[in-house]
C-alpha cells in the first residue's frame, strides 16, 4: 500500500470507436438543493494545481475518490457544502492509494485498481452523512445507478463545475479492459448519441444503487466517453466507467485501518 502524507485531486459497446478520458461533471444532471439528500455525502476533491475531482465520504474523515485524482505534487482539500449549501473546504492529511494502481497512464489502461482514500485534517462534524460501507454490494446488470459529482455540464461550459449534481443510468455489465470496470451509459441513448453520464469533474464521484434506506455506496466514477456519434473527440456524453467497490473491500478496510493508525501517531506528537 502506498501512502503520502501532505504538509500544506455491456462488452458490445466498449467495440465503439471512441475516446475514454478520466472523468472530470454530470452532462444532463440535476443540481441537488436537498439540505438532508446528497450533498451530506459527496465532496468536490480539489487541488493546488487546478485539478478538480468528486468523492464519497465514507466517515467524517475519510473520503473515497478515484486514484488517478491524486497523482500531482500538489496539495489536497475537499469541498464540502453545508445545508445552507455554503462550501467548506477541509486539508487532506495523508492518502492511500490502491497498490495496483499505475501512475502515469490513463485509467482506461492502466492495469491497476484506481481507487484512493483520503484522510482528512479533521472530521466533517454532524451536518454530514457517510455513506455505509457494510453496504456495499456489486452493480447487476440492468440495475439503475445514480451518478453524482461536482464536474461540468459539458465539455464547452467550463465554468459549470463545482454544483452538485446527478443523472441516472443503466448498468450494461462488467467488462475488462485493463482492469475491471462496470459500464453505464444513459438508458435510451446507450453511448450511441451523446446523453446522461459523468464528464470533467466528476473522476471519483458516488456511483449509487437504491435500497430500502435511501441510496447505497457501490462504485466509484473511474472514466468516461464520448458517444459514438459525436463532432470531434470527447470526453462525455458515451460511457461512465465505474470501479465496483465489492470488489476491493478489503483493501479499503486495510487502508482505513492504516490511515487511522497513521492519524493516531501524529495526535501522539
Amino acid at each position: 500500500m502506498r501512502f503520502t502524507s501532505l504538509t500544506g485531486a455491456a462488452a458490445g459497446l466498449l467495440l465503439l470507436p471512441i475516446l475514454a478520458f478520466p472523468a472530470r461533471a454530470v452532462v444532463e444532471g440535476t443540481p441537488l438543493r436537498e439540505p438532508d439528500g446528497l450533498r451530506r455525502s459527496v465532496v468536490a476533491v480539489e487541488s493546488s494545481s487546478g485539478e478538480l475531482c468528486s468523492g464519497a465520504l465514507v466517515a467524517q474523515d475519510l473520503v473515497l475518490t478515484a486514484a488517478h485524482c491524486m497523482t500531482d505534487r500538489a496539495a489536497y482539500r475537499i469541498v464540502a457544502v453545508n445545508r445552507a449549501f455554503k462550501p467548506q473546504a477541509v486539508r487532506v492529511a495523508a492518502i492511500a492509494v490502491h497498490p495496483t494502481f499505475v501512475p502515469g497512464t490513463t485509467p482506461r489502461t492502466q492495469p491497476g485498481v484506481d481507487l484512493a482514500l483520503l484522510k482528512l485534517e479533521r472530521p466533517l462534524g454532524a451536518d454530514f452523512g457517510p455513506f455505509d460501507l457494510r453496504q456495499a454490494e456489486g452493480i447487476p446488470e440492468g440495475a439503475t445507478v445514480t451518478v453524482a459529482g461536482f464536474g461540468v455540464l459539458s465539455e464547452r461550459l467550463k465554468n459549470s463545475a463545482r454544483t452538485l449534481r446527478q443523472t441516472e443510468l443503466l448498468a450494461v455489465g462488467a467488462v475488462q479492459v485493463a482492469n475491471r470496470v462496470v459500464i453505464a451509459a444513459d438508458r435510451n441513448r446507450l453511448a450511441e448519441t451523446a446523453g446522461a453520464g459523468a464528464c470533467r469533474g466528476d473522476s471519483g464521484g458516488p456511483v449509487l444503487t437504491r435500497s430500502q434506506g435511501g441510496y447505497r455506496l457501490s462504485g466509484i466514477v473511474s472514466w468516461s466517453s464520448g458517444a459514438l456519434r459525436t463532432n470531434g473527440p470527447s470526453a462525455c456524453g458515451g460511457l461512465t466507467a465505474v470501479t465496483s467497490l465489492a470488489d476491493h473491500m478489503g483493501w479499503i478496510r486495510q487502508a482505513t485501518a492504516s490511515l487511522d493508525g497513521m492519524a493516531g501517531s501524529w495526535t501522539r506528537r
